[in-house]
């Protein structure tokens, strides 16, 4: 249905080095390591099977959530091609349900009025959003409100705002009914907002959650809630989520807490920070404390600590530590395009490995440190762990629970022992053409089968536990 991601060649020809390492050359062969790879840059741009959505089981139970969201999404999906959808519960996560996303529907007609949109807005409405006004970069002349429209993704970032019609590379993503004329658009000088065009037939069907139930429920791709469980946090303890922006994992670790002890979230961006108070609040939880700080000197010089609530910290401070580091990201999905240069998509080691050091330093010898990634490069993940592992002698990787994704990747010298310990969430080999669960009775085969879709066809992501066996 859309072509691979588009990246530039030359942050391809790295991938595609990535995938095709010695080690995995060695054991797979050039063409099923080139068949593998291409298919993760074609499951990159669509998006994932299922939408996960984690409950907050501090203040509801899943059967509640589960009546309360089949009823809205009948009424949101109205008139769609399966109106009664089947929410499924996780069998190995008790707080996550899940939620099919129906598509690629590929006989959707296309019409006459082409309304071109950034590639970042046409990601979002592959996951069930409309088309607000900023993400608009080209409208028919002769647009006004009410007029039925199909809406494209500019993939390639080279149509100019304010065209009146764009004959380059575009990528159908549904159709949809302006909200506004293109001259009320274009003629605001960026100061509008909302939405420009309501979609009525997209490509994919994903429900929205904006603004439903926000104390109940909270949507978290499968892999970000697979983290924190594996971090495994007990009640009473006093757990560091070092990079906490938005907040999903800070809430969801407060709640598997039964938001008792303490839980310090820090981010060195303000907007972040916001978000994260944000979240707490809907959620009604009350054990975190959170902090605009940079994680890099969150740990307090020897003999400079006052000891005040908040960062920096003195060594030791913490019963478990999660860093989910900042990175390139190219494990999200969906994502058509990404224009960043290879030295962008490379910059993150360094800073990964500061944040690290730090973490390893604040946790307290018997402790928990998890260390996670939304991308899918070794130099972001396996090389991490293999350095981890030979710069602090006081950490053993550990078994994790649950275990849903792969193995960790071949490449950079890793035990088969530590590479089964390590978790890494790989959608290249999923092949799925549309995806609907109605709401008749499955048999255990096809639950099976669903649930299995569920685990692997998600965003690319990768998870490492450690335990600090000794003080460092």
């Amino acid at each position: 249905m859309f072509p691979k991601i588009h990246l530039k060649p030359e942050v391809e020809t790295y991938l595609r080095s990535v995938f095709k390492n010695k080690e995995l050359l060695t054991s797979l062969g050039s063409e099923v390591c080139d068949v593998k790879f291409e298919a993760l840059l074609r499951r990159l741009s669509h998006p994932p099977a299922f939408s996960s959505v984690r409950v907050n089981t501090s203040l509801v139970s899943v059967d509640h959530v589960k009546k309360l969201l089949t009823e809205e999404i009948r009424k949101e999906c109205k008139g769609c091609p399966v109106e009664d959808i089947r929410i499924l519960e996780h069998p190995k996560i008790p707080d996550v349900i899940l939620i099919p996303n129906i598509g690629p529907r590929e006989n959707l007609q296309r019409h006459s009025f082409e309304v071109i949109v950034g590639a970042q807005c046409g990601n979002a409405v592959l996951r069930g959003a409309h088309v607000f006004i900023p993400g608009i970069v080209s409208a028919p002349k002769l647009m006004k409100a009410g007029d039925i429209v199909s809406v494209y993704s500019d993939v390639h970032g080279e149509c100019k705002r304010g065209a009146k019609e764009y004959k380059g590379v575009k990528v159908f993503v549904g159709n949809g009914i302006a909200e506004l004329s293109r001259k009320e658009i274009f003629s605001s000088n960026g100061t509008l907002r909302g939405v420009g065009i309501r979609m009525t037939e997209p490509v994919y069907v994903s429900p929205s959650f904006d603004n439903l139930m926000i104390s109940f429920l909270f949507l978290q791709n499968l892999p970000s809630v697979v983290a924190s469980h594996v971090l495994d946090p007990k009640p009473g303890e006093r757990i560091l989520d070092m990079c906490a922006g938005p907040g999903g994992k800070t809430t969801h670790i407060a709640a598997l807490m039964n938001d008792t002890g303490e839980v310090i979230a820090i981010d060195k961006l303000a907007n972040k920070v916001k978000k994260i108070k944000q979240n707490t609040e809907n959620l009604q939880l009350k054990c975190t404390k959170v902090f605009c700080y940079d994680g890099t000197k969150a740990l307090a010089k020897e003999g400079i600590w006052h000891e005040q609530e908040g960062p920096p910290f003195p060594p030791d401070s913490f019963d478990r530590v999660l860093l989910d580091a900042p990175c390139s990201g190219l494990g999200q999905r969906p994502n058509m395009a990404c224009d960043w240069s290879l030295k962008e998509i490379t910059s993150y080691q360094p800073l990964q490995r500061m944040l690290f050091k730090v973490a390893v330093n604040l946790l307290k010898p018997g402790g928990v440190l998890v260390y996670s990634t939304c991308t899918i490069t070794l130099a972001e993940n396996e090389e991490q762990v293999a350095w981890a592992l030979s710069t602090f002698p006081c950490l053993q990787l550990h078994q994790q629970e649950p275990h849903l994704g792969d193995e960790g990747m071949m490449g950079v010298g890793l035990s088969e022992n530590q590479l089964k310990l390590l978790q890494r969430f790989n959608p290249s080999g999923i092949i799925v053409k549309d995806t609907i669960v109605s709401s008749a009775d499955l048999d255990f085969g096809q639950m099976t089968n669903l649930i299995n879709l569920a685990n692997k066809d998600t965003i690319g992501f990768f998870i490492a536990k450690f335990i600090k066996v000794q003080d460092a």
